[in-house]
């Protein structure tokens, strides 16, 4: 009888043994979390651990991924259970890559209810981009943080003083404002449109204060039509949902940054709703147009989040790509 190979196991021990304890999570929950993930079999023994699979770069991954773990814990960085398994994924992404980048060097963004940081690499970047510039492109798939980050750093201004007012704006139909066709008044109308700016707003700030601001001015939400004819002096400006923008709108809310003036176009150009053209010519999206002509201009940053980037739910990122694949294998028509 032919006996079977053992399968390629790995050792690791952690010198501090109540650090090993919280790495490994109670009951070794952390551990059992990262092998569900990864396919592989993961224990512990007094404080060491032994990684066993037969895909010599998924042993390197969780290897990697819980020794720096392990350092992040000793230097008092405080990690959730997704943050275990995102350590797992970026490392599998990107070999050799630093937690310390993430998690040490994050930029912290402070708003009233809650400390913002990023939560991966391409959020920190992202960060980074709106602190240096003053207009910054957040282009990607839904759930990885492109509006969310965008008004956290806009209450994280005005805390300090640094714009004196926040200006959120999203088209507000697929395919134009056509808000006479709607019940209600004005802001019935258009709320709909705007409550995934609302929800964002109320995460990061207590409900009275966010009445006050939009009692005052201080904060003002409202669809991309009433921009027209202004000029915004001391603001931070959000676009949200600017692939939907036409060529004729982002030019027009473009030209509206005033002097001290901040401005975050999000969008995901793989969702644009617009018309197809006469004739079956593509939508033309304004801001599918702008990254094409403005992306190599100094002071603008162009910020592109990929699917695995994707900070909800797991299964959103495998619906991403799986949508991202059939559309690039589907047949015209």
């Amino acid at each position: 009888m032919a006996m079977s190979e053992p399968t390629p196991a790995e050792t690791i021990d952690f010198a501090d043994p109540v650090l090993a304890n919280l790495l490994f999570g109670p009951r070794n929950a952390h551990l059992d979390m990262l092998s569900s993930a990864s396919g592989a079999r993961l224990d512990s023994r007094g404080t060491t651990l032994f990684v066993e699979d037969a895909d010599p770069d998924v042993r390197r991954a969780l290897r990697d991924a819980l020794v720096q773990i392990y350092e992040l814990l000793g230097a008092g960085i405080t990690l959730s259970r997704e943050d275990y398994l995102r350590a797992y994924d970026m490392l599998v992404a990107n070999p050799g890559m630093s937690l310390d980048k993430v998690y040490k060097d994050a930029v912290f963004v402070t708003t009233p209810r809650k400390t913002v940081t990023a939560r991966n690499v391409a959020q920190k970047a992202y960060l980074d981009a709106m602190s240096r510039n003053e207009l910054v492109f957040g282009v990607g798939p839904a759930g990885t943080g492109k509006t969310y980050l965008a008004v956290a750093m806009a209450l994280h201004m005005y805390g300090r003083r640094r714009i004196k007012r926040i200006l959120l704006t999203r088209p507000a139909v697929e395919a134009g404002e056509r808000l006479g066709f709607l019940p209600g008044d004005l802001a019935e109308k258009v709320n709909p449109y705007l409550r995934p700016l609302y929800d964002a707003l109320y995460d990061m700030e207590v409900p009275a204060k966010i009445a006050s601001m939009l009692e005052t001015g201080a904060i003002e939400i409202a669809p991309l039509a009433f921009m027209r004819g202004r000029t915004l002096d001391g603001s931070f400006v959000i676009l949200d949902e600017a692939q939907n923008t036409t060529r004729e709108q982002m030019k027009m809310f473009l030209t509206r940054m005033g002097m001290g003036t901040r401005m975050v176009v999000t969008g995901d150009t793989t969702q644009i709703d617009l018309p197809v053209q006469p004739g079956g010519s593509p939508p033309r999206s304004g801001l599918v147009h702008a990254l094409t002509l403005l992306r190599h201009i100094p002071g603008i940053a162009v910020h592109c989040f990929s699917s695995e980037d994707v900070m909800r739910h797991p299964l959103v990122c495998t619906i991403v790509d799986a949508y991202a694949t059939d559309e690039q294998t589907a047949s015209p028509g």
